[in-house]
């Protein structure tokens, strides 16, 4: 559960949510960081198109537009009912518009055959309840993470270098409600965790110097506690452009996958060392 003593990300008025100074982003202090936009659609798919005996197998975020700080209402739209799934589509509007955007598949959950598959195998790092306090990522004058992180270099040891090529596993646990007064739902919690697969992914030498443009989650299960773990898995680029691919982890095992694209934005990389 997210503390009660740090303040939530957003305000509840009427329909309209209404961000908090700390909702911004690492690229810019008047700028909304993206994870949250994932976290607002996921909230809104799952609390007003979620269907009994489903399971959300995937969700596609796109983030084609940055935020200020501004209040931001969010619609969800109905897309498909059948037997065995249900596709609905959300939307983040700003005053201006469209910001961002998902669409969602829930697939009927039932009996599982019996023939073996190989099977993506549970990692080796260790669970943060064995890590002792996430550690601090305070930088002067700079953006610092509103989440606990614990990030692991090659060797599996703690690190808090943000450069891609020591650091391509991390647990993320988030510490803030999202809205203020509402838990964070296990979906919820993997909307929020899932754009961290691109600083795994797609950061290298020179920190983070490119943007995410999106990213699809497909899920086997829900977590089954506060911890997200991602482990970078997959990278290729050109031209500016990165795709990447990250496993989703759980302390229980291995729970999905997460892929991202990112465009190049290296005059204001992240993490440079």
């Amino acid at each position: 559960m997210a503390d009660r003593d740090l303040p939530a990300f957003f305000e509840l008025s009427g329909q309209e949510l209404m961000p908090a100074p700390h909702a911004r982003s690492a690229w810019s202090p008047d700028m909304l960081h993206g994870r949250l936009l994932g976290g607002l659609l996921a909230r809104a798919l799952e609390r007003e198109q979620a269907a009994p005996g489903f399971h959300f197998s995937r969700l596609t975020v796109d983030l084609f537009k940055n935020s200020k700080l501004v209040p931001l209402r969010v619609q969800t739209t109905r897309v498909r009912d059948g037997r065995r799934i249900r596709v609905a589509d959300a939307v983040v509007l700003g005053p201006d518009g469209p910001i961002a955007r998902a669409s969602s598949v829930q697939l009927k959950r039932t009996e599982h055959p019996t023939g073996e598959i190989p099977a993506t195998p549970a990692w080796d790092i260790p669970e943060p309840a064995t890590l002792g306090p996430a550690p601090s990522t305070d930088r002067p004058g700079q953006w610092s993470v509103p989440w606990d992180l614990w990030m692991f270099d090659p060797d599996g040891k703690v690190t808090t270098n943000w450069r891609g090529e020591n650091c391509r596993r991390a647990w993320l646990r988030d510490t803030h409600e999202l809205v203020a007064g509402e838990s964070l739902s296990p979906f919820v919690r993997l909307g929020l965790a899932a754009d961290f697969a691109s600083p795994l992914a797609v950061g290298g030498s020179n920190g983070l110097e490119f943007i995410n443009a999106d990213y699809t989650l497909y899920l086997r299960r829900l977590p089954c506690g506060e911890e997200i773990g991602l482990e970078a898995n997959g990278y290729a680029g050109e031209d500016g452009i990165a795709v990447g691919s990250c496993v989703m982890h759980d302390t229980a095992g291995p729970i999905g996958f997460c892929n991202i694209a990112a465009v190049a934005n290296p005059t204001a990389s992240l993490g440079k060392a």
